[in-house]
C-alpha cells in the first residue's frame, strides 16, 4: 500500500481523534485547515481551536482561511499536493474547486448513521429525538449538505442517560477507527460508495439559545432527553423561586403518575428534586445557577431551601 498524502480539515475536539489517528498511521498529513482563532468560553478570549493546537504540537502546517475559495488559499493547498482531503467537523461547506483538488477526492467523518441527521448538530438531535442508536458514517463530500455516497459506517447504542458530550466523545473515537480503515482502502483502491436513500433523510438543525426552554407539560422522557441533549451548550434552563437554573443531569422517575401541575416539585432531598411532567416525573440530580459552579441538587438545597409544591417556571426563549 502506497501511503496517502492527506489534507485534514477540522476544528473542534470531535475532530482530534481522527487527526491523531492519521498522524500515527503510515499515511502523511501534509497540512491542516481549520477555522480562524475566535473568542471561546465564558471569558470570550480569543483562543486556538483544538485541531490547531494538535497540529502545531506535531509541526504540521496550518491554514486558517476566512474563505476557502480565495485564490491564495487554493494555491497554498495545491502546493501541499494532497492525494486526499479528510473533513471532520470543519464547520463550513466546501466549494467545488476544493472538492476537485485532491486526486482521491474529499471524505467526511459524520457523527450519525446517514441519511438520518444530516447537518450541524447530529449528536444533539439524535438524543433530543430519543434515538436509541446512532453511529458514524464516512462519506464522500459533494456540494449538497452531507448527501454524498457512503463509504462505510459503524453503529452504537445510545445509553438512556448518556449526554451529548459523552456520546460525541465516543463517536469521535469510533469515527477515527473507521476513518483509518477507509483511508487504507482508498489507498488500495478497494472502496466504492453507496448512495443515500433520500426518502429517509432528516436534518439536524444548528442548536439555538431558545432550545433551552423547558416545557414541563411534555412527557418525562422528552424533558430528560432535552436535559442530556443540550450539553455543553445551550443547556436546558428553568426558573425555580426566582432563580435561573441550568439543568445538567436527570433521570426518569418511572411509576410517578401523581396528579400534579407540570413543573411542580414532588419531593426535595439530598438525592435530588423530583419534578412533575405530563405525564410522569423526572429527578434532577445536578444543576448550575447562573454565574456559579455546577453542583449536586443536594448541595444546592443546603443553601436554597425548596419545598414540595414549589413550581419550576420556564425561562422565556428570548433569554434562555
Amino acid at each position: 500500500m502506497t501511503p496517502v498524502r492527506i489534507l485534514f480539515m477540522g476544528t473542534p475536539a470531535f475532530a482530534v481523534p481522527s487527526l491523531v489517528r492519521l498522524l500515527e498511521s503510515p499515511h502523511r498529513v501534509v497540512g491542516v485547515v481549520t477555522q480562524p482563532d475566535r473568542p471561546r468560553g465564558r471569558g470570550q478570549r480569543v483562543t486556538a481551536a483544538p485541531i490547531k493546537t494538535v497540529a502545531t504540537e506535531r509541526a504540521v502546517p496550518v491554514l486558517q482561511p476566512e474563505r476557502l475559495s480565495d485564490p491564495d488559499v487554493l494555491s497554498a493547498i495545491r502546493a501541499l499536493t494532497p492525494d486526499l482531503a479528510v473533513v471532520a467537523a470543519y464547520g463550513r461547506l466546501l466549494p467545488q474547486v476544493m472538492l476537485d483538488l485532491p486526486r482521491l477526492g474529499v471524505i467526511n467523518v459524520h457523527a450519525s448513521l446517514l441519511p438520518r441527521w444530516r447537518g450541524a448538530a447530529p449528536v444533539h438531535r439524535a438524543i433530543l429525538a430519543g434515538d436509541t442508536e446512532t453511529g458514524v458514517t464516512i462519506m464522500r463530500v459533494v456540494l449538497a449538505l452531507d448527501a454524498g455516497p457512503m463509504l462505510s459506517n459503524v453503529s452504537t447504542p445510545i445509553d438512556p442517560n448518556e449526554t451529548s458530550v459523552d456520546l460525541e466523545e465516543r463517536l469521535a473515537t469510533l469515527g477515527a477507527d473507521e476513518l483509518l480503515t477507509v483511508v487504507d482502502q482508498l489507498a488500495r483502491e478497494e472502496v466504492s460508495g453507496e448512495p443515500q436513500n433520500d426518502s429517509l433523510v432528516t436534518y439536524a438543525r444548528r442548536l439555538e439559545r431558545g432550545d433551552s426552554h423547558i416545557d414541563w407539560a411534555r412527557p418525562a422522557l422528552a424533558v430528560h432527553n432535552q436535559i442530556r441533549g443540550l450539553q455543553p451548550w445551550p443547556l436546558a434552563a428553568a426558573q425555580l423561586n426566582g432563580r435561573r437554573l441550568m439543568l445538567l443531569q436527570s433521570t426518569v422517575e418511572h411509576g410517578r403518575e401523581l396528579p400534579s401541575e407540570p413543573g411542580a416539585v414532588l419531593s426535595a432531598g439530598q438525592d435530588g428534586l423530583v419534578v412533575a411532567t405530563r405525564p410522569g416525573a423526572i429527578r434532577l440530580i445536578e444543576v448550575q445557577e447562573s454565574g456559579r459552579a455546577v453542583m449536586s441538587v443536594g448541595a444546592y438545597l443546603n443553601g436554597r431551601p425548596v419545598a414540595v409544591g414549589d413550581r419550576f417556571e420556564p425561562v422565556p426563549p428570548a433569554t434562555a
